[in-house]
């Protein structure tokens, strides 16, 4: 695909108006309220793989509702910490795989929490183990419209509430400095770590790569690849339902979660990018820690001539090079969340 949004010039002051709910704040106050109510119930079983440099553990914890929610937790065999942590997020229809997929941040010294996503893992990959027990009404296939006439319905509010819950996990697992915790993900996951850094206090980085969830009526105006297209489909059904429809998705927008971010940022953008269009990323980061007084420490990585793949693993060199003098400085101790307790055996 050729470039198709904003010339670059154009995107680095790119500044949508925005249109924030009154109750915003409130809003997500009362969920992340509600689901810290619910004991995190954390649960690390020892996984054998074979990996001998690479000790798993199968993860449990309690996301919103209360719900299961299932990951992998791998960190260097043997190490005694307090190792600094990365909570991975995934991409769109994708779920945990298998434990040896990932290995990375492991093999970096990291503690890598990579958390399943409710109701996903059937489009690629090699699937997913935690269900969405939370019905639907109309809905469009695949996952945007779920819920989409009301923001306390909408699947991503459940899903946002389950990545935050995944910080307390992380930070409960022995072994871990919970002052040094970083999020990151692509696509979907990207997004959901924009929603993590407007939610969840005292990370030391956030690491979004051509992040989903942002800005979704300019998406929806410019391209019609899905997931965006997910919207599309169901305005063209359920006609003259548009303004309900960007009222609850502006309670899930990653741009006004960006605003309320304060951790140093890594993005990454692919200028030819249809399915997370270039506009939506820079809008997101170029909002990003507004109401935090503003974020000296960010950055945009470009990749010009690609498509939605991004980088792929030559971001993944630039997130080790970017992150590690970060993880050295440290950060502020944070407060655990009371109800947390874990172990490793």
């Amino acid at each position: 695909m050729a470039l198709f949004d904003l010339p670059l010039a154009e995107l680095e002051t790119y500044l949508p108006a925005l249109d924030e709910p009154d109750d915003f704040d409130e809003f997500w106050r009362e969920t992340l309220a509600e689901a810290r109510a619910h004991d995190l119930g954390l649960r690390l079983e020892p996984v054998e793989t074979g990996l001998t440099l690479i000790d798993t553990y199968d993860v449990t914890f309690a996301g919103f509702g209360g719900h299961p929610i299932k990951g992998w937790l791998t960190r260097p065999a043997g190490a005694a910490g307090p190792l600094p942590a990365v909570v991975e997020l995934i991409g769109y229809g994708g779920g945990r795989g298998l434990p040896h997929e990932r290995l990375g941040w492991a093999a970096a010294g990291y503690a890598h929490l990579l958390m399943d996503t409710r109701g996903q893992g059937g489009r690629w990959g090699a699937g997913g183990d935690t269900p969405d027990p939370v019905g639907s009404g109309p809905a469009t296939p695949g996952f945007m419209t779920r819920g989409i006439l009301d923001p306390r319905e909408h699947y991503y509010r459940r899903v946002m509430t389950d990545a935050v819950r995944a910080i307390d996990a992380v930070r409960a697992v022995p072994g871990v400095d919970g002052a040094r915790v970083t999020v990151t993900g692509g696509s979907q996951g990207g997004g959901l770590a924009l929603a993590v850094a407007g939610l969840a206090d005292g990370l030391l980085a956030v690491m979004p790569n051509v992040p989903f969830l942002c800005h979704y009526r300019r998406a929806v105006e410019i391209t019609d690849t899905d997931p965006y297209g997910e919207i599309t489909n169901y305005l063209a059904v359920r006609r003259g339902t548009d303004e309900q429809v960007f009222r609850t998705l502006s309670y899930l927008d990653g741009v006004h979660l960006a605003r309320r971010a304060s951790a140093p940022a890594l993005f990454s953008v692919a200028l030819m990018d249809p399915i997370c269009p270039p506009s939506t990323v820079y809008a997101a980061f170029n909002h990003y820690g507004a109401l935090a007084g503003g974020v000296e420490d960010k950055e945009m990585v470009v990749y010009p001539f690609n498509q939605h793949e991004g980088g792929e693993a030559y971001q993944f060199s630039r997130q080790l090079e970017w992150l590690a003098p970060r993880v050295a400085r440290g950060a502020e101790p944070v407060a655990l969340d009371p109800s947390v307790t874990g172990s490793l055996s």
